[in-house]
């Protein structure tokens, strides 16, 4: 049982039909030929979910030029260009360079292949699709713009090509919820983590978001003001997607007391209320407060309630995290998860390493019902209550590490593993057993060689093509450790 996204994911793409406006006179029939075949594109971007606008058939430079206007003024997150027969590079040039999108050029072939010893030159100019494709590449470079993404393949019966068109329509989304987010930043650094320093400001200017910084205290008025049914439905909530079993072997944890579900709960609906009134999408946080005082006890339960927003779509990242709460929310943009984590010990029996963090988590990548232990004490943090333990699902995972290099400017540094089908430790914290290739010690120093912070985003499936994608267009250096 997942827990349902609370906003429903969207996003904004045009698509441009071009052509030569020289061959409608010449070839009856052609236009609306070509036309037909944009209709079938547009359907394939429709059935994606996202908003497509259609700005016609861009024939020529006057054309173009009024289409400019009309792409700008849709506030469009990326335009695909269907490229349906030849089109002189005047129909892209004053385009591509008013533009900071992504741009795919789309080249879908009607035929398989021509029948050579019958065609005609209409029959050419109906599957000439891929003529232009190089002109328009090598003016966009010549316009100051990185050459476009090109997709390549047949209108229809091409299970690459609608396989593709997910993935870009899937980047949409995540670009649209980048430029739009409000995530806010609440608390300050743990002393002495020197790598989660963030500069809100160019969170803003590489991704988009905006950076809320918020108070304690906004949340701690709600925890103060509780509303029993609320916290009484937060509380069924909590043992609908928990499990809370016996302890097995770590005497700080104890099976779920009355009392700690009841906090769990009560800061849970705090938080809820505090994301809503402050319209969050997103939250980065750390707290410590004085030693047994109430907003202690508030900042350091927040676990659970994080770890239900995480898989609603809201992601949270403690310990002040900035960077990888972007990082979270690409992965659960794209629909793989995005838990939080770092390295813990190395298993060289299996040539892997546990991966986890103690919260918080995405739930809905879980591969069973998630169980949820009181803890007496909070490892290397203040307080006890509450905590989250669970194993992803077996299978392919992805990490990715958003840090920051020398010169100030952010980077992925990207994993393809494998999730190990086995039991976790019982200590209320989230692990998994990741085994990266080729050994798990050629693929730490690879992965520490990159200047990494000691956290990142987990997520399941092998993803790491579409991560650099979304650097790629977003003008952020990434690197693939686990790529060949």
């Amino acid at each position: 049982m997942n827990v349902p996204q609370r906003k429903p994911l969207t996003a904004r793409v045009g698509i441009m039909s071009v052509g030569h406006r020289v061959y409608w006179d010449q070839f009856e029939g052609l236009l609306d030929e070509l036309l037909k075949n944009k209709d079938q594109l547009k359907k394939k971007l429709a059935g994606n979910g996202v908003e497509v606008t259609d700005f016609g058939m861009v024939d020529g430079a006057e054309r173009a030029y009024a289409a400019r206007g009309q792409i700008q003024a849709a506030n469009i997150d990326l335009l695909f260009v269907d490229m349906l027969t030849y089109a002189p590079s005047s129909t892209f040039g004053v385009i591509v360079r008013s533009l900071h999108i992504p741009v795919v050029l789309v080249v879908l072939q009607p035929l398989l292949a021509m029948d050579y010893a019958h065609a005609t030159t209409y029959t050419q100019l109906c599957n000439d699709n891929i003529c232009a494709a190089p002109e328009f590449s090598g003016v966009a470079v010549r316009m100051g713009k990185r050459p476009p993404e090109v997709l390549i393949g047949q209108l229809a019966g091409d299970p690459a090509v609608d396989a593709e068109i997910s993935e870009w329509c899937q980047i949409a989304k995540v670009l649209h919820s980048l430029a739009n987010a409000r995530i806010g930043l609440m608390g300050h650094v743990l002393e002495a983590m020197l790598d989660m320093h963030t500069d809100p400001t160019a969170v803003t200017a590489a991704f988009g978001c905006h950076v809320v910084q918020c108070e304690p205290d906004e949340i701690m008025r709600f925890y103060r003001e509780p509303d029993a049914a609320a916290v009484s439905k937060k509380k069924a909530e909590i043992h609908q997607f928990f499990d809370s079993p016996d302890p097995v072997s770590d005497p700080i944890t104890m099976r779920l007391t009355e009392k700690d579900l009841n906090t769990a709960a009560r800061v849970a609906v705090a938080l809820d209320r505090f994301i809503e009134g402050k319209n969050l999408d997103g939250l980065a946080y750390y707290y410590e407060s004085l030693p047994g005082s109430e907003m202690q006890t508030l900042v350091t339960n927040m676990v659970v309630g994080n770890s239900l927003l995480c898989a609603a779509g809201v992601p949270i990242c403690g310990e002040f995290d900035l960077k990888t709460c972007v990082a979270i929310m690409i992965m659960d943009r794209l629909g793989i998860g995005g838990s939080f984590a770092e390295f813990h010990p190395i298993d060289f029996a299996r040539d892997a390493v546990l991966v986890g963090h103690d919260g918080p988590h995405h739930i809905n990548i879980a591969d069973r019902k998630p169980v949820i232990r009181s803890l007496k004490k909070f490892h290397g943090k203040p307080g006890s209550g509450a905590s989250v333990e669970f194993s992803i699902k077996e299978g392919p995972i992805t990490i990715l590490c958003n840090t920051i290099d020398g010169n100030g400017k952010f980077k992925f540094v990207i994993a393809e593993g494998e999730s190990l089908h086995l039991p976790v430790p019982p200590t209320g914290n989230t692990n998994t057993l990741g085994k990266f290739k080729p050994d798990v010690r050629t693929f730490l120093k690879k992965w520490m060689a990159e200047g990494p912070t000691h956290h990142f985003a987990l997520g399941i499936g092998h993803h790491a093509k579409t991560i650099k994608k979304i650097a790629d267009v977003l003008g952020i250096d990434a690197v693939v450790v686990t790529g060949e």
